[in-house]
């Protein structure tokens, strides 16, 4: 009967402990002591959660090289492959630049007819100067055409293939072309050298040759047709006890980068050679 009795009150009284208990820790009292007993497994979890976290990238970080190296593979390649697109883009507006100008080029001196070619090869002699283009006899070309840039004269056909020809430029030791110099209207010769400068030689010594003097081809000889621009006069030599002057030439074309030209096809070159008397001859 007692013990029967006594389970209410014992109830009851664990019932208020639980219940004082709770209010002590919502009111924040028992807070350190919380902290002092939960310590040692905050400290155990943290390591177990770190050595299981260096154990995880310890597996999964060889996978994730090998996924970023694969990556980085892909990318590389799209990059280069974008370069190279641009490069082909760059090139193809310049090669449209050139096309345009020539075009232009054709349009303001539609007296002639013209083959267009592309450069191909470039001289590799340190004596000789001349470039190779991919059209030939199959094209119409013949030795002797001349052939033009946009900007102005480069040379004329020395030899023909079926498929390709041999050009002459004008800063070829052997190129000479017949020139007339502007305003003065002198004619004169202009030569190639071995180092690639053109000159102009046999100008008359009572001629007015200033620098910045225009040099363009006068028709005589034969070999060129008259009014095709070469370049200015950059420096004159004079001296009282030479029978001529002489003067130094900067072309308009730049012979380091030619990659398209065209060939003036409806001229004829004459070979006036051997209608010039040699010394002794009626």
């Amino acid at each position: 009967m007692n013990s029967t009795s006594s389970r209410p009150l014992q109830t009851i009284v664990l019932t208020i402990i639980i219940i004082g208990i709770l209010a002590i820790a919502l009111s924040g009292y028992l807070t350190p002591l919380t902290r002092f007993i939960l310590r040692p497994f905050v400290g155990i979890q943290t390591f177990v959660s770190s050595r299981y976290q260096a154990l995880q990238d310890f597996i999964t970080s060889p996978r994730d090289m090998a996924t970023l190296r694969e990556k980085n593979l892909q990318y590389e390649a799209e990059i280069a492959r974008l370069q190279s697109q641009i490069i082909e883009l760059q090139e193809q507006i310049a090669d449209t630049k050139v096309l345009s100008a020539l075009l232009d080029f054709a349009q303001a001196n539609p007296e002639h007819e013209y083959t267009a070619g592309t450069v191909i090869a470039y001289d590799t002699s340190p004596f000789l100067r001349y470039v190779i283009i991919n059209r030939g006899s199959d094209n119409g070309l013949r030795r002797g055409m001349p052939v033009v840039t946009h900007q102005g004269l480069i040379g004329r056909i020395a030899a023909v293939s079926p498929s390709a020809a041999r050009v002459q430029l004008i800063t070829d030791p052997g190129s000479k072309v017949n020139v007339r110099l502007q305003p003065s209207q002198v004619e004169a010769m202009l030569n190639g050298s071995v180092t690639g400068d053109i000159n102009i030689d046999q100008i008359p010594q009572d001629a007015a040759v200033n620098p910045g003097d225009l040099v363009l081809t006068s028709g005589l000889g034969g070999n060129f047709p008259g009014n095709i621009l070469i370049g200015q006069v950059s420096g004159v030599r004079r001296r009282d006890y030479d029978l001529f002057q002489s003067a130094s030439v900067q072309p308009v074309a730049d012979f380091s980068k030619l990659k398209i030209v065209l060939v003036i096809t409806n001229f004829n070159p004459v070979d006036v050679t051997p209608l010039i008397p040699t010394p002794g001859t009626p």
